[in-house]
């Protein structure tokens, strides 16, 4: 059965029910799926200062090698000045033997994320994200105007052909609303129904 790694880092939750939205999406789409975290890599003090959610559902990945297990690799993480976070990039910088060896050629990648504001970057995060996908070999699947609900003004959402996304506020209270959660259950879905074509 085609495998799908969905990998985020999730400072209050926000990226953690996204993570959740694209594995129901996935295993929709006929993947068999993992959710996996990344590392903590602030200092436990600023990590207390922050409030950063402690507690989490899914387990830590093992080491950037398990990345090899997998049709499809799909990737979320929050803004941090217009770019994915250290977390991310720490755990990213560590799969330089995967790209050397090629073993994550011709895989299924796609990402997603989440600001405090509309205008926080949101696209440059994933284009973040994006761009290591394509360093690694993966064909990138974005989330395409056939999900109608990242189309329109009429409430507050996130979305971009690029990924899906949600908006947090400033104070992270606003969660992820159901066009964000549908956006990217729809991504988890293309995604996976992608790798089932290209395993097959």
């Amino acid at each position: 059965m085609t495998k799908v790694l969905v990998l985020y880092y999730s400072s209050y939750g926000h990226i953690e029910q996204m993570a959740d939205a694209v594995a129901e999406g996935a295993r929709a789409g006929g993947a068999e799926v993992d959710i996996r975290r990344v590392p903590e890599t602030a200092p436990a003090a600023v990590v207390a200062a922050a409030g950063f959610k402690a507690d989490t559902a899914h387990p830590m990945i093992e080491s950037a090698n398990a990345l090899a297990d997998y049709d499809a690799i799909i990737i979320g993480a929050p803004t941090r000045f217009g770019r994915m976070p250290s977390q991310m990039a720490a755990f990213l910088d560590t799969a330089g033997g995967l790209w050397a060896s090629g073993k994550l050629n011709g895989k299924v990648g796609g990402a997603f994320t989440s600001t405090a504001t509309q205008h926080g970057g949101q696209e440059m995060t994933l284009f973040s994200i994006i761009t290591n996908l394509l360093h690694f070999g993966l064909a990138v699947v974005g989330l395409d105007y056939g999900y109608a609900g990242q189309t329109g003004v009429k409430e507050v959402h996130g979305s971009t052909p690029y990924g899906a996304s949600t908006i947090a506020d400033g104070d992270g209270s606003r969660q992820p609303s159901e066009i964000d959660l549908g956006g990217a259950r729809y991504q988890g879905k293309r995604i996976a129904e992608m790798a089932v074509k290209l395993a097959a």
